[in-house]
């Protein structure tokens, strides 16, 4: 082929090619099964074909100068989907006419549909090898280095197809150039890839050439050049998304002293500095820390840049999401209403750091139980979004997904699992199956999918998740951990305490090795733990462990915390379990209180407290006392959440089981026929609170020696679980165990 592309385009005859052939004693091209890089080697049955692409590759230097700086340009790069945009050329005509060269001597292939080429691998290796023989190899690669950083665009997202297809070209040539050297446009290239693969999640290989550029730079710049210390930024920021926290703070605590010491503490960067070492703090739980370092760069900015500047504003918002992650809602929410209002004012109502106050307010709203006015804020964030930015912007796919967890909140499962499922698909066309962003998009849906007690279609996803995780990230990547604790609560909700407690173990080991046993994530693993030790029965383990949470929560946090109050309450029901009802009243009157004080009297965990209380009293036969706490929960969350949520539901049937305890059947078939036709049409026959629904009013029915109707509920119910949950599920197993009951007993 490549001898009759010669001869056609040079118009010569068989016997003159043969001719100028024989001048050629060139070495081989080893012909190997891989796509490695060819060797030479003195002689071989590929000794011909290399001469043949020596002839025609110097046949084209001779006629056209340009095509054959097409051709060396391309064989310092990756031999497919060679972009035309990397052919620097005087026009499109001069271009046109080089490639048509190249194509006529059969040296590349044309991909018109892409405006791209593509080199044979031999071809590829000829021309390498040629470059080399000349002395001209590394000029070339340099050559193309200058060419990629002209062409190579920054990371915004409207550029990511743009970067994904230059990305294996600028690898290639970076990896065929020496690290070593101290020219600056490799080392450009080299950080605008790094950030390119940062963007889109592919940390370990943007770790690796942000080392390079470091180590370049501190050879060239020395340690306290600006460059340097943004280097150094860099490769901590690609650590801090990794999850490895020690490596991420020993670098910004180097750049933040170097700043201050070189800058002042004053300098914008000496700031950027100590805000990004704040949010390290803040993701290993060290709140007063990073609480401290967001003070004072708050107040700096404020003096130094006005209050309205973006960068104070900036300030205003972290300081306000280390309040919130400290439970301090008020503190939290009164920060971000002046951040928003000021950024409406400032900025307009589109600009993108004005729907990020709107959306991190929402979230506050979220914690708060606050959901109609956290939805208001997310419709508006996410609608204005897709009209700026379009339906496939990473912004805008978070904002339905915020959307999507608020829907999930209020038990608005279609909703949400829309919202969900739109995002997942678009994450996988856009970013790729493997981005993080696709993982928590699956991982969310997952979610939604085992609230409607979906369990087998969120385990599959989840363990896709698991799988992807571990493939992509590391072991103690704090993504990993969290999918493993999904699914393990999967395994939880389907009654496989064993597969859920191995994963739970391994989360909480890990979680203390990493991130010390004072962590909140390692906290909320010991928790967890606890749920699935009490969930068997192993009540003296899930007390040790519930105890010590709630201890290192008094010490580290405080006695209004969110997650402290959340330990108090799990004690509780430990305690509740064993019988101890004055220890578990005692804490949940505790936290029922703190509660009302800190959350209001509406908000889900002071509704959760106050239904709690009313079960210890309802196990000590104080029915007057559950009822009045029960009947207030029900109406409010009637009120608050809609007659349809699912808390609602589940008002009603512990109100009518404390009906049913009084010898009250008939208020309590009542509230139980509501709530079963109300499951049957919100959340379906099959789902786990339906079977719960009927379980419950065939026991209503037995109750009054209604038999044949309670029989029947109680088989259907056996019926469901065994297909939905499995036959050993506890249950089903309940089920079994109580028809069988009253088979007994009716004989």
């Amino acid at each position: 082929m490549q001898a009759a592309a010669y001869i056609e385009a040079s118009g010569i005859t068989v016997q003159e090619y043969r001719s100028r052939l024989d001048d050629y004693k060139e070495p081989a091209i080893e012909h190997s099964g891989d796509s490695s890089e060819g060797r030479i080697q003195e002689s071989g049955v590929e000794g011909p074909v290399a001469a043949a692409l020596f002839l025609s590759i110097d046949q084209i230097s001779r006629d056209h100068a340009f095509a054959a700086d097409c051709l060396f340009l391309a064989a310092c790069v990756d031999r497919k989907d060679i972009s035309l945009d990397l052919l620097e050329a005087v026009s499109m005509q001069a271009r046109e006419d080089a490639i048509r060269m190249l194509d006529k001597y059969a040296l590349v292939t044309r991909r018109p549909a892409e405006s791209a080429l593509d080199l044979h691998r031999l071809v590829h290796q000829a021309l390498r090898k040629r470059l080399q023989m000349q002395g001209q190899l590394q000029e070339w690669t340099q050559r193309t280095i200058t060419q990629l950083l002209q062409v190579f665009p920054d990371d915004d997202h409207s550029n990511r197809s743009k970067w994904r297809r230059l990305l294996p070209h600028a690898q290639y040539a970076l990896s065929h150039s020496s690290a070593d050297n101290n020219d600056e446009e490799r080392t450009r290239l080299a950080s605008k890839c790094a950030t390119a693969l940062f963007s889109d999640g592919r940390y370990e290989e943007a770790e690796e050439l942000y080392v390079q550029v470091m180590q370049t730079r501190k050879r060239v710049l020395g340690d306290e050049h600006p460059d340097m210390l943004s280097s150094m930024n860099n490769l901590a920021a690609t650590y801090w998304n990794q999850g490895r926290w020690k490596e991420a703070e020993e670098l910004q605590v180097q750049v933040m002293q170097t700043r201050k010491r070189v800058l002042t503490d004053e300098h914008p960067d000496t700031l950027t500095s100590m805000n990004n070492l704040a949010l390290t703090y803040w993701n290993q739980g060290r709140w007063k820390e990073a609480e401290e370092l967001q003070v004072q760069v708050m107040q700096t900015r404020k003096r130094v840049l006005t209050d309205e500047h973006p960068d104070t504003l900036t300030s205003m918002n972290n300081l306000a999401l280390t309040y919130w992650n400290q439970g301090r809602w008020k503190e939290a929410e009164e920060l971000q209403v002046q951040v928003m209002q000021t950024r409406k004012r400032v900025l307009t109502d589109e600009h993108p750091d004005t729907l990020t106050s709107m959306n991190n307010l929402a979230l506050t709203y979220w914690n708060q139980g606050r959901w109609k006015e956290a939805e208001e804020l997310q419709v508006q964030v996410m609608q204005t979004r897709k009209r700026v930015l379009t339906d496939e912007h990473p912004s805008t796919l978070t904002s339905m997904a915020n959307l999507a967890a608020t829907y999930r909140n209020q038990g608005r499962w279609k909703e949400a699992e829309e919202l969900e499922m739109q995002v997942l698909q678009t994450s996988k066309r856009v970013l790729s199956d493997e981005h993080p962003n696709t993982l928590t998009s699956m991982a969310n849906l997952a979610a939604t999918y085992r609230n409607q007690g979906r369990w087998k279609e969120a385990e599959e996803l989840e363990v896709q998740v698991l799988q992807t995780s571990k493939r992509v990230l590391t072991d103690e990547h704090p993504d990993m951990l969290s999918s493993m604790n999904n699914l393990a609560l999967t395994y939880w909700n389907q009654g496989r305490w064993k597969e859920a407690e191995e994963l739970q173990v391994q989360v909480m080991q890990t979680r203390k090795r990493v991130l010390t046993d004072e962590h909140p994530d390692t906290l909320t693993s010991m928790n967890n733990l606890a749920l699935t030790y009490w969930n068997q029965g192993r009540w003296k383990e899930a007390e040790e462990l519930q105890v010590q949470v709630l201890q290192t929560s008094k010490r580290v946090l405080t006695d209004e915390h969110p997650d402290m109050l959340s330990s108090m309450n799990n004690l509780a029901l430990t305690y509740w379990n064993q019988g101890r009802w004055k220890e578990a009243e005692e804490l949940q009157v505790q936290v029922m209180q703190t509660r009302k004080r800190v959350l209001t009297d509406e908000h889900p965990d002071t509704l959760t407290s106050m239904n709690n209380l009313a079960l210890t009293y309802w196990n000590q036969g104080r029915w007057k006392e559950a009822e009045e706490l029960q009947v207030q929960v029900m109406q409010t969350r009637k009120r608050v959440l809609t007659d349809e949520h699912p808390s609602t539901l589940t008002s009603m049937a512990n109100l009518a089981a404390t009906y049913r305890n009084q010898g009250r059947w008939k208020e309590a078939e009542e509230l139980q026929v509501q709530v079963l036709q109300t499951s049957k049409r919100v959340l379906s026959d099959e789902h786990p609170d339906t079977l719960n629904s009927m379980h419950n009013l065939a026991f209503t029915l037995q109750s009054q020696a209604r038999h044949e109707e309670a029989f029947a509920l109680i088989e259907r119910c056996l019926q469901l679980r065994e297909q939905v949950l499995g036959e050993e599920h506890p249950n089903t197993q309940l089920s079994l165990s109580i028809l069988s009951s009253w088979r007994v007993e009716c004989e």
